[in-house]
């Protein structure tokens, strides 16, 4: 589904270049649930954005489904970004001034869905979040936990192939942070969609069905992968 070749992505801080992103290749299978590990600043989350189209690469190649998406117009990038791609943040985004019903349904909105299949699809993944007492509540009025819940929800709502999730438990407690990880894996396999999780917490990496590791723009497998190998 997902192919990387070389991708490279550089920045400029002040008179320095940085290599954020640094010759990463990676091929990820429809489905699979994959876990990039490493420390803040190491480029886990510009090589989400890359994949997910919110940014372009320097230098080699992107393609989702034989499509590479680097060398997309903008306006086809943008179609990409909204039809097959569902972003979780750790700070979850959402509307204060929408319930939590409303918060999911946003996207689905903007395609211009009919209210009853706005209504059908809302319910069905309150429902798959545990939510549906919470769906006439206000962000402010539910936990960190549940608010991550609508956030997931939110980001399925469109039936996306891949979902990327940017240290989703960053900003919750341990506890809170495996329930959260949890609802992700479980709506990971009954959907069967792909999901791309960056964080720094091995402990979320665990719900993952692969863990890799980045350091100053580079990946490899973890060290638990090298050495089942």
């Amino acid at each position: 589904m997902i192919e990387l070749d070389s991708v490279i992505k550089t920045y400029t801080l002040g008179q320095q270049r940085i290599k954020a992103v640094d010759n990463v290749s990676l091929t990820i299978q429809p489905g699979e649930f994959v876990a990039i590990m490493g420390k803040s600043g190491c480029g886990k989350t510009t090589l989400l954005g890359l994949i997910g189209g919110l940014d372009r690469p320097d230098s080699g190649t992107i393609s989702v489904n034989g499509k590479e998406i680097s060398q997309l117009a903008d306006t086809e990038l943008t179609r990409y970004r909204r039809d097959q791609v569902g972003i979780i943040f750790q700070f979850f985004n959402l509307i204060p001034i929408l319930t939590v019903a409303e918060n999911v349904a946003l996207p689905y909105s903007l395609q211009g869905k009919s209210e009853k299949e706005i209504q059908a699809r809302v319910q069905e993944l309150l429902s798959d979040v545990d939510l549906m007492e919470r769906q006439k509540h206000y962000p402010h009025e539910i936990s960190g936990g549940e608010m991550q819940r609508v956030a997931i929800a939110r980001a399925l709502i469109n039936q996306p192939q891949l979902v990327l999730a940017d240290e989703p438990t960053g900003n919750l407690d341990s506890r809170t942070g495996h329930q959260v990880m949890e609802t992700m894996a479980r709506l990971s396999d009954r959907h069967h969609t792909t999901f791309i999780l960056a964080t720094h917490s091995s402990e979320a990496a665990t719900y993952a069905t692969r863990k890799l590791h980045m350091r100053d723009g580079t990946l490899s497998p973890t060290k638990e992968a090298e050495e089942r190998t």
